[in-house]
């Protein structure tokens, strides 16, 4: 691993650790007692559980992007973009540590460009 990525790699490997702990302690949240509930009860409870599996799919995305920068880092591929082979900025890559895109080629995904 580059020595220049080590400060990056820690604040990955922390946040992937975070993500571990909150993910694991979201799913074994219930929100339901198990028992009867008259229709607000239910409605309640049924947007709780949404609301919590967006939740988990937002975290679960950023473990994933997380896991694939800390992968990254050890191949020795971190900080070249995935579209262009261009380096990313290292103002970039401290910003959004888990990036696997210059800037110009991100821009250009949101646009619909790619």
């Amino acid at each position: 691993m580059e020595q220049k990525f080590e400060a990056i790699w820690q604040v990955l490997h922390q946040r992937k650790q975070e993500l571990e702990d909150e993910l694991l302690q979201t799913r074994e949240e219930k929100f339901s007692d198990d028992q009867i509930q008259d229709a607000g009860d239910q409605a309640l409870s049924s947007t709780m559980e949404s609301l919590k599996s967006s939740f988990q799919d937002t975290r679960l995305d950023e473990y994933k992007r997380i896991v694939r920068a800390l992968g990254m880092i050890e191949q020795g591929t971190y900080g070249i973009c995935i579209d262009c082979d261009k380096a990313i900025s290292e103002k970039r890559l401290q910003s959004f540590p888990n990036a696997t895109r210059c800037l110009a080629c991100q821009e250009a995904l949101e646009e619909g460009e790619f």
